[in-house]
């Protein structure tokens, strides 16, 4: 099961066999639902794709930490893991927004992960964040807060620094739209993508 390219053709009887074996026959039906709302998202303008996807992740994911889910300090589950287990941490919401807006048609360009701190709870946390293009303001897509807000409306969040599969980017805290590329990636969404093409 490759998901570095979802489309309608990963969709099919065997997936769905998979998915009951490995996580019961009452996961299949999200799956379903997952890849009614990919499709319904296609033919939608990105800022209903967004819409879309952000709520899909926020109503059928659960907020669990890594150490309760994973038994692990820090893990970055695959978008099959998540909705598989019905669980995720904050990384885990973006990273399943951001392929299942990727599977939709969304310029992966336009969209990064974002490492932010959370101001209300001092913690390190994780967002989605998209560029319409550029010099625009970005729009953040949270688990934290259901509706998707521009980045200066967000003052409860301090930009650290954002990725995607094109580079890593230093965050500025007013620029967020200039930075330039700084490495070819990071180690954990690399491992990432690699577990993604190898199916969990």
């Amino acid at each position: 099961m490759c998901l570095a390219t979802i489309t309608d053709d990963l969709f099919t009887t065997d997936f769905f066999t998979q998915v009951e074996q490995r996580y019961g026959s009452d996961r299949v039906e999200d799956f379903s639902d997952w890849q009614d709302t990919i499709n319904d998202g296609v033919t939608l303008n990105d800022y209903d794709k967004l819409n879309l996807a952000n709520q899909f992740a926020n109503r059928r994911i659960r907020f669990v930490s890594d150490s309760d889910h994973w038994h692990k300090s820090d893990y970055w589950a695959t978008p099959l893991e998540s909705l598989g287990t019905k669980g995720g941490d904050c990384e885990d919401f973006a990273i399943f927004k951001y392929f299942t807006l990727k599977a939709m048609g969304v310029d992966e360009s336009k969209m990064r992960l974002m490492y932010v701190r959370a101001l209300l709870i001092n913690e390190p946390h994780m967002v989605l964040i998209y560029f319409e293009d550029p010099k625009a303001m970005p729009l953040v897509l949270d688990n934290l807060k259901t509706k998707i807000l521009p980045a200066n409306q967000r003052r409860d969040l301090k930009p650290i620094y954002s990725f995607n599969g094109q580079g890593l980017w230093l965050a500025k805290a007013q620029g967020l739209g200039s930075n330039k590329p700084t490495s070819s990636g990071t180690k954990s969404w690399t491992d990432l993508v690699n577990r993604i093409e190898n199916g969990e």
